[in-house]
Formats: structure tokens, sequence, C-alpha cells
């Protein structure tokens, strides 16, 4: 089974954080969570692999073809969300999409259709005047109306109250279930992982501290584990115990 998405030995610097020779690879039809505490790396790393910023180093191949050098064909399989921004705040969403839909070859727009009426949106409502949830759900309609096959997702999540993320981690499920599509997402929130992630990569100071299938993931860090736990640690306390381990260190240094 060849990787939907490839990355290797991704390097970027800037003063005072170097993500350091990131590596993994998101395979068909899966969900892989990249975690890590705030500052860890997650968004350098995202926004490397779109050439967004310009990484020193490192290959990125998507659907088995460099990135950097096919990106203009690649994007063109690819949707892209990032939380927290907006977008053409003061554009209606008709407007957005009719600009939008002209830089894609396989744009359907009955397809655009299905997922405005599945997700309650209304085009003549200004994007500023949606919810964070409505705002991703917007975007994630966008990327699915040109039939994207990797959706790449920072912090999608974030901002939003317990009821619309648990809405947005089944919407994540069935995408990748129905319209063969493979999803990674950065998050701090890990309790939505749990929920939904095959694979997970794990950011530590910019560097991948562990990068394997969910169920492996948990058992390689089964030696946090103390007598006081009677069943596997959650994605939560690893992150945790492992943190405050790196504060150990540097506190005894």
């Amino acid at each position: 089974m060849e990787a939907v998405l490839c990355v290797q030995g991704l390097c970027k610097h800037y003063p005072g954080f170097t993500l350091d020779h990131v590596s993994f690879s998101l395979a068909p039809n899966h969900i892989m969570g990249l975690i890590g505490k705030n500052g860890a790396g997650k968004s350098t790393t995202l926004k490397s692999i779109l050439n967004m910023v310009s990484p020193e180093s490192g290959i990125v191949k998507i659907f088995e073809k460099d990135f950097y050098q096919y990106e203009k064909e690649c994007k063109q399989r690819i949707g892209v969300v990032f939380g927290g921004i907006d977008f053409y705040p003061l554009k209606k969403l008709s407007s957005i999409t009719a600009v939008t839909q002209k830089f894609y070859t396989d744009w359907d727009q009955e397809q655009y259709q299905k997922y405005i009426k599945r997700f309650a949106l209304d085009e003549r409502k200004k994007f500023k005047e949606l919810s964070n949830g409505m705002k991703v759900k917007y975007l994630l309609t966008l990327a699915l109306s040109h039939h994207a096959e990797l959706l790449i997702l920072d912090e999608p999540t974030s901002g939003l109250d317990p009821v619309s993320r648990e809405e947005l981690l089944y919407i994540f499920r069935q995408i990748v279930k129905n319209e063969n599509c493979s999803i990674l997402f950065s998050t701090h929130i890990t309790s939505d992982l749990d929920k939904c992630a095959d694979d997970i990569t794990y950011i530590q100071g910019g560097r991948v501290l562990k990068s394997a299938d969910k169920v492996t993931f948990l058992r390689s860090f089964e030696h946090l584990k103390t007598p006081e736990d009677t069943g596997p640690l959650t994605l939560e306390e690893i992150m945790l115990r492992t943190e405050r381990s790196e504060w150990d260190d540097e506190a005894a240094v």
C-alpha cells in the first residue's frame, strides 16, 4: 500500500526553534493525528509540507510525486483547512465559492450543493458571520467539492464546543469511509484522536518522538505507567507524562 503522503527529513530553522528532520507517512483512507504541545512544531510542519514556508531540506511526496516539483498538480487533489484563519471575512460564501471553483478542474457543483445542504450552510452569509464550527464546515465543503483525496487540517477543532467537536470528528470518519480520502490533522486536543485517529505522530521540540498506528503508539509508551494505572494510558496522559519528564530533565541540568 503506497503512502498518500510521505515526509522525509523535513528541516526548517527559525531563531530559537528548529524543525529537525521530521519524517512520517500517511496511508490511504487513514486519519493521522499530529500531536504536540503548543509551539512543538505542528503548524510549521504542515506549512513546510505545503510549501507555505520554505523548508531548508527534506522531501515531501504526495500521491508518490515530489510535491515541490509537482505542486500545482498535487494541489488539485488536496484540501487544506487552517483553523483560526479568516477567509475573505467580508465576502459572502457564494462569492468565495465562485472564485474558488475556477482553480479546480474537477469541481463538482452537485457535490458542493450536497455538502452545503448537509452542513446547513447559508451562502448568503459573509464568512465572518459564521461560527468557528461553520467556518470549518464551509472550508471542508470547498475541499470535498473538488474530490480532494488528502485533507490537511491545522487545529480544525480548536475553539469549538464539545458538541461541535464531536460532530466534526464524526464528519471526518464519514469522509474517510465514503469519499476515498485520507486526513492529516494537527491538534493539541488529544481526546479527539482517541475517537477517530488510525495513526499518531507526536512532535516534541521540533522532532518526531514517535509515529505509528495508534495501537503500536500506545504500547510504545507503556514504560510511563505507574503501579496505580489499572488500564492503558490515554494520549493525553502520554503527552502529560512525556512533557513532565522533559521538564524534570531540564530542571536536573
